[in-house]
């Protein structure tokens, strides 16, 4: 996220309006969020009991939001090696979100190293950039207390992923973090009041949920301003590149390792996957707040909504 230094000057006192209303202003939404940060945030290594032992026969995530539930290779399976399978996957899902949390918090510091330094604008990303680390520390415990290995994404993604860093434009960056946060904060939101998830994992969604709630807000109303306020050039190359970061997230969002650590054939349970009405349905309903959103304020457009339809995250 680079940009000219700027102070908070007639940009951010300017009238703005997109096709949802009047924007915020910048700084009153950040005192808010940091409001709501002193009241409602969490250390997880206290706020967590991680000494209790597992729960004998409960899943670590919800069966339904499984990749391969209600495919014909979920039905031969036993219950145990179902839950197994949610054991491994959860890991997964907590590998990629330390790997997006990582990128995050750089786009982040790059987001705020031109504004005023007492802006609570730049206090806010400084104390969201605090939150991830103790995410990211949480996930890697979870994943730990679960017993399966850490996934990191395929050298390809990883690499790509440099690149974004490098090139992305505040704008695509913003797009990018939604896209990160929105689609696992809808699977949290089913799974932390679920008695059939471990409580350990329980916790950490519920933590997460409240705290990223607040990361959801920033996100939005400061992608809202950029898609207002950016040239021409750079609300192109965000439709692009948040189109194809969405096609990255969907092949990244479980790593097909999990099926061969329980012992299915890898190919079979890939391609039963990708054929599974129930699974596109969950990605596209966990996207949909979010695709909503994006189409309203202009992201969706051309080449870049191709590539989100291509990603089977948009219907």
């Amino acid at each position: 996220m680079t940009s000219a230094p700027t102070a908070m000057t007639e940009m951010d006192t300017d009238v703005l309006r997109d096709a949802l209303g009047l924007l915020k202003d910048r700084e009153q939404v950040a005192e808010r969020l940091l409001d709501s940060s002193a009241k409602h945030s969490f250390d997880p290594d206290t706020e967590l009991d991680w000494d209790a032992p597992l729960e004998e026969g409960k899943w670590f995530w919800p069966p339904e939001l499984v990749s391969l539930y209600d495919t014909p290779l979920w039905r031969k399976m036993s219950l145990e090696q179902q839950q197994d399978l949610s054991r491994h996957e959860a890991a997964s899902l907590a590998s990629l979100g330390i790997w997006f949390e990582i990128i995050l918090m750089q786009l982040l510091v790059r987001h705020i190293y031109d504004k005023p330094v007492t802006s609570a604008h730049v206090r806010y990303a400084l104390t969201e950039i605090a939150d991830e680390c103790r995410h990211s520390k949480m996930f890697a415990r979870m994943i730990q207390k679960g017993g399966a290995p850490a996934y990191p994404v395929s050298r390809l993604n990883h690499n790509l992923a440099r690149i974004l860093k490098t090139v992305s434009t505040t704008p695509g960056s913003f797009a990018c973090t939604l896209l990160g946060e929105e689609i696992l904060d809808w699977m949290q939101r089913l799974t932390f009041p679920d008695e059939r998830v471990q409580t350990i994992v329980r916790g950490v969604t519920r933590i997460h949920v409240v705290e990223e709630a607040r990361h959801v807000r920033y996100a939005r109303e400061e992608l809202r301003r950029q898609m207002v306020t950016a040239p021409r050039w750079e609300r192109e190359l965000t439709r692009i590149s948040s189109g194809e970061a969405a096609r990255v997230f969907s092949v990244a969002f479980v790593n097909p390792a999990v099926y061969t650590q329980v012992g299915l054939d890898r190919r079979e349970a890939v391609a039963q996957v990708r054929a599974s009405g129930h699974r596109r349905e969950v990605m596209q309903s966990g996207a949909r707040r979010l695709t909503d959103f994006l189409d309203e304020i202009g992201v969706l457009r051309g080449v870049g909504r191709r590539l989100w339809r291509s990603s089977g995250l948009l219907a």
